[in-house]
């Protein structure tokens, strides 16, 4: 017959998996990190007491002939992949996919990341595919995890813990990302797609710079360009920081006259309060009377000089500017904190 050939027990088309595992795959972002993870999920299925050491072999098989690790999982090879260079517990491990392996022992765990993640399982696993080796401590639990499972916890801006958990064991290991690195580079790729033509952009990645104290050539010009392209009291009033920090301050007192003409009253005066606070006396003087020359009559800018006056110990000056603020004040929350100023005054 035509079809007298064709076997009855091919497997063409796509069915679950056999053998009681089912496959899952978990990923998170860390920083702007990716972690992913794709693993088999064997269940305990009644074995309690007879998985580690047992179903999962202490330290390395050798049913090959050579040391094999257990996969982390069960059939294909569990693999996990890092979209950046990231630091496992104290062990740099340079971005790209792994093939994940586990020796056990009672007392501790190696973490093998191996450069194949192709290969079936742990047959073909070769140590000199090693990428890294990592010793963690294995933790014991009093409740049954009966899947194996890999989840992300205690995470942070830049880490998280991942926890491999089965039976009642566990295995943590801390990922962390250099997460102002990956900014930079992130921030550095964007900037030569079509961002890179947006002023906004260049403020943002020049705010950054110096957020991060990383003052530069190169915060400096991102921060002329926006300022120059679109000028602001955002864009001129940071020009106007780096210019400062960097020592030149004639030029950055000329920029902040011209970022206060932009600013309004309310955003002038946060700001002098912020060099107040970090005890910029001179500039802040400067930042609030330019303000109060541009608006006299309103509470805010007057309010702005109490504060300065306050500061510098002046506290006569400091009185009478927050008086002529009370003289301008319109609703009750700006009598109180007028009224709050005054009695520290005194």
């Amino acid at each position: 017959m035509l079809y007298s050939n064709i076997s009855v027990t091919a497997q063409i088309l796509t069915v679950p998996a056999n053998g009681g595992s089912t496959k899952a795959m978990i990923s998170e972002r860390i920083g702007l990190t990716d972690v992913s993870i794709h693993y088999g999920r064997p269940a305990v299925k009644g074995r309690q007491g007879k998985i580690w050491g047992g179903i999962v072999p202490e330290g390395f098989g050798k049913d090959a002939g050579r040391p094999q690790p257990w996969r982390a999982g069960a059939n294909e090879n569990t693999t996990i992949a890092f979209s950046t260079d990231v630091i496992i517990e104290n062990t740099p491990v340079p971005k790209g996919k792994y093939g994940f392996f586990v020796a056990y022992y009672p007392d501790r765990c190696i973490l093998i990341f191996s450069g194949n993640s192709n290969s079936w399982g742990s047959y073909f696993y070769d140590e000199k595919e090693d990428v890294a080796r990592i010793t963690v401590k294995p933790l014991t639990t009093e409740s049954l995890q009966e899947r194996l499972s890999y989840t992300f916890e205690h995470q942070t801006d830049s880490s998280a813990t991942v926890l491999l958990s089965w039976e009642y064991k566990v295995i943590p290991f801390r990922v962390t990302a250099d997460l102002q690195k990956t900014q930079l580079a992130s921030f550095k790729n964007e900037l030569r797609t079509d961002k890179g033509f947006d002023p906004a952009a260049w403020l943002q990645y020049a705010d950054y710079l110096t957020d991060h104290g990383l003052l530069s050539d190169e915060a400096l010009l991102y921060a002329s360009n926006a300022a120059q392209a679109s000028p602001s009291f955002r864009s001129l009033s940071l020009l106007s920081d780096i210019l400062y920090k960097a020592g030149k301050n004639k030029e950055a007192d000329s920029v902040m006259r011209k970022a206060v003409y932009f600013g309004n009253p309310y955003q002038v005066y946060y700001y002098a309060l912020g060099q107040l606070k970090k005890n910029e006396l001179s500039r802040a003087e400067m930042i609030f009377k330019l303000n109060h020359d541009k608006e006299p009559e309103l509470y805010i800018t007057n309010l702005g000089l109490a504060n300065y006056y306050k500061a510098a110990g002046n506290n006569k000056k400091a009185r009478q500017q927050a008086h002529k603020a009370l003289k301008f004040a319109a609703t009750p929350n700006q009598k109180d904190e007028i009224n709050t100023l005054l009695k520290a005054i005194e």
